[in-house]
């Protein structure tokens, strides 16, 4: 190992990189990642050497999908509070969404105050998403060349009052405006006339909640997103896909050149609403948990590279919001220290490898957003690393969680995977569940 610059060497019998898993040590200068080196490589002079034995190193996730909630909610969430989960979780970059927060990141002067709360408290890299709303289209390239990430938007109404949905007309218009300037639309696809359409039954039953959040809804939704997409030329991500029925049509746009991404999240890929107890609104989150058969195709949709990526949605509120009436609950799942050991858990029962886990959780994420310095272990990155126990297990106790509110749908769960360390451009920020003061940066959109 040459280069009298490199500071620090992290070394590891399994590293997982672009190129797949094998023994590396990774030379890191001034926070970023120089060279990755055969195992035994030599340590330079002066340079400090963390030898993680078969633990794992992966590159530091990178969530695009967080709701922090503050200002104006913080009650229910923080960028403190949210951040230093998301480290203790193997997540070092994160992205803010536009909603829940009071105001919503829909005026540059918003995303100015989100900013400023939002820079001492940030324990991991921190970015965030624009809002396209009825209002605000004059509003979306000012906050583009502000830094915003893209622009989310829903279909159907989004539970809070000052973030409104948008019909197809202003869809097309905030579509057409974006595509104008290279922008990425975000959307939350759910077809407001299949819901209204849906029977609508309060009340503690699961099976009745999910019969009101009908798939037909999510797949309406995105075949008129691809329309629009197709006609425009414009550049679409599906937020939290959760119907299977959907993939086929995802999957034929893709063919056709259409430039549409897809996600889905963890409580889709692990949970089943076969297992949701009556009354257990701690699983409430629009579009819901569906069957076990409409997951396992899910698993499929990922295999095939159709779902690109898997992001949290973390979607907290306070312990009262979640009422036994799952029709009046707030809907979000919790779970953001905990997606890389529940992804895990259900990946290697299903035959994946930590390689699958990295790049959809890590890389392809990271490439969504264009964070062109994350979500890799290759040179000229950041040096931003997960250190994973992949064997080790633990039940989740919620009182043990550093989100604000700590209800989770994986209470009692026994989960693969634990996160020994997280690693932010070379300095260790969480280590056995003990945080370091906050040291993340505020992210802006490659200019």
């Amino acid at each position: 190992m040459s280069g009298v610059d490199v500071n620090l060497v992290l070394r590891s019998t399994r590293v997982v990189t672009p190129e797949g898993t094998r023994p590396a040590a990774v030379a890191v200068v001034g926070g970023t990642i120089d060279a990755v080196l055969p195992y035994d490589a030599d340590v330079p002079a002066g340079a400090r050497l963390e030898d993680f034995g078969d633990d794992v190193l992966l590159p530091g996730l990178v969530d695009t999908h967080v709701h922090v909630n503050d200002p104006g909610r913080t009650e229910w969430e923080g960028f403190w509070t949210a951040t230093r989960a998301a480290a203790a979780g193997g997540i070092t970059t994160l992205l803010d969404m536009p909603l829940n927060s009071l105001p919503p990141t829909t005026t540059v002067d918003h995303l100015r105050t989100k900013q400023q709360v939002a820079a001492p408290k940030a324990h991991i890299d921190t970015g965030f998403w624009g809002g396209a709303v009825p209002s605000n289209v004059k509003d979306l390239r000012p906050l583009y060349e502000a830094g915003v990430f893209g622009f989310k938007c829903f279909l159907s109404p989004s539970g809070v009052e000052e973030f409104p949905e948008l019909d197809q007309e202003q869809l097309a218009r905030s579509m057409a405006e974006i595509a104008g300037f290279g922008g990425l639309l975000i959307v939350h696809a759910e077809d407001p006339h299949h819901l209204a359409d849906a029977p609508q039954r309060p009340g503690p039953a699961y099976a009745d909640f999910l019969a009101s959040r009908p798939r037909d809804a999510e797949n309406t939704a995105i075949e008129g997103l691809i329309a629009h997409a197709k006609r425009l030329n414009a550049r679409v991500h599906v937020l939290h896909l959760s119907s299977s029925d959907a993939l086929p049509l995802i999957a034929a746009a893709k063919r056709e050149g259409v430039r549409i991404t897809v996600e889905s999240c963890p409580h889709f890929l692990t949970l089943t609403a076969e297992e949701v107890p009556d009354g257990a609104t701690e699983f409430k989150c629009c579009p819901p948990i569906r069957e076990a058969a409409n997951q396992d195709i899910l698993w499929a949709g990922l295999a095939d590279g159709t779902i690109d990526c898997i992001v949290s949605d973390h979607s907290p509120c306070t312990t009262d919001l979640k009422t036994p009436d799952f029709a009046s609950a707030w809907g979000g799942i919790s779970s953001l220290q905990l997606g890389l050991p529940a992804i895990w858990t259900e990946a290697r029962r299903r035959g994946h490898s930590l390689d699958d886990v990295a790049r959809w959780m890590s890389a392809a994420p990271a490439e969504l957003a264009g964070l062109t310095r994350k979500g890799a272990i290759e040179a000229g990155r950041d040096a931003d690393f997960a250190v994973l126990a992949p064997e080790a297990t633990f039940t989740v106790d919620p009182a043990e969680l550093f989100h604000r509110n700590q209800v989770t749908a994986y209470a009692g769960k026994t989960l693969h995977g634990v996160v020994r360390s997280s690693w932010l451009r070379g300095v260790r920020i969480a280590s056995d569940g003990v945080l370091a003061e906050p040291t993340g940066r505020l992210l802006e959109r490659d200019r």
